[in-house]
């Protein structure tokens, strides 16, 4: 990213100095990846839009038990990503993708969090591994089954919040953790 001086401008010619230079990254080096239950439309799409600007690295809209939504919108979810992310000058767009379940996603992604209000262990103290998935719940919350498949849980704090409240403040406290 360049500041610049403007020196000399005229409607036919524009001149300047180059007074200052910095690398513009705008990516968190942290890639967290938010698994969110399928919402319907408009919660869904605040989730998405908001953590791309706040720079989730990826998404996955998953079934689970209590999941409200039930439509695949791939390329609906792809378009609010990739204008939340010119809005906050990112240089890539979050990819999104859809699961049949929580145990698919559990099944191909490194290393699952399962934010539950209740967890021993504050989310904001996990501070390794650097690139993780964070698992939020549906509207309903986790049914045993569910909580039964976690392997690492951990908790915001001790209010409930809504689910897209809930991704977004998962993901500003995993990229805080990581000085992202």
């Amino acid at each position: 990213m360049l500041k610049v001086r403007l020196e000399v401008v005229t409607p036919a010619h524009v001149e300047g100095a180059v007074t200052a230079q910095r690398v513009h990254q705008p990516e968190p080096a942290a890639r967290i990846t938010i698994a969110v239950a399928n919402l319907p439309s408009p919660p869904l799409e605040l989730v998405l839009s908001r953590c791309t600007e706040a720079g989730a690295y990826a998404f996955v809209v998953f079934q689970a038990d209590r999941s409200v939504g039930r439509a695949e919108k791939i390329g609906r979810w792809s378009a609010i990503c990739r204008e939340a992310a010119m809005l906050a000058g990112r240089l890539r767009v979050p990819e999104v993708s859809a699961a049949t379940s929580l145990d698919a996603v559990i099944a191909a992604l490194d290393f699952p969090v399962m934010l539950v209000r209740d967890a021993p262990r504050r989310l904001a103290d996990l501070t390794e591994p650097r690139d993780l998935t964070l698992l939020v719940g549906p509207e309903g919350g986790w049914t045993e089954r569910e909580l039964a498949l976690a392997g690492e849980t951990a908790k915001l704090g001790p209010r409930n919040l809504r689910v897209d409240t809930a991704a977004l403040v998962g993901l500003a406290v995993a990229l805080a953790a990581r000085r992202d």
